[in-house]
């Protein structure tokens, strides 16, 4: 898949993401009261064009599983499918260096709605660099420690990083 392809899936508002996927709505199992095990409302969405799933079910209500299950696809999109990129010519895009701020550190919240766009990129050059930090953090023009800080702020993504990094025998990211 090219970087393109996976950017739009990135950046399509949540109708377009759902009209992408098959949506299944289950009685989930587990505490909740009467509510959740009378209603369908658990959420289950499976995106057509990359074959990926993402569940929602922690809540009684049809329509918050509906939007983590949204948020959730949108992450798995950005942690496992990488685009081929060449490091040696490589220079930010757009949206990652508008979140290079003054002092040359990556700044993005989880929130932004970017954010999974620079995840996205930042694993993709990780992933160019040989999963070497440091060489990454150069690239991009950050240093190596908020470089790190930003993989290891967010458990999904750091713990996408430390199964890229296993599978190559090389130390995870503490």
């Amino acid at each position: 898949m090219t970087e393109r392809e996976r950017d739009g899936f990135l950046t399509l508002d949540d109708a377009g993401l759902l009209a992408q996927s098959d949506v299944d709505r289950y009685r989930a199992s587990g505490p909740g009261g009467q509510k959740r095990n009378k209603t369908d409302s658990a959420v289950r969405l499976r995106h057509r064009p990359t074959k990926l799933i993402a569940i929602a079910e922690e809540s009684r209500s049809q329509h918050e599983n509906r939007a983590k299950a949204v948020k959730r696809l949108r992450q798995t999109i950005a942690l496992e499918i990488r685009a081929t990129i060449d490091a040696g010519c490589y220079a930010p895009g757009p949206v990652l260096r508008e979140c290079i701020v003054a002092g040359a550190r990556l700044r993005i919240g989880k929130r932004d709605r970017r954010y999974f766009l620079v995840v996205a990129e930042v694993l993709d050059l990780l992933f160019a660099c040989g999963l070497r930090v440091s060489l990454t953090a150069r690239k991009l023009g950050v240093s190596t420690a908020n470089l790190s800080t930003f993989l290891c702020g967010d458990v999904k993504l750091k713990a996408a990083v430390n199964r890229m990094r296993a599978s190559f025998g090389i130390r995870p990211l503490k």
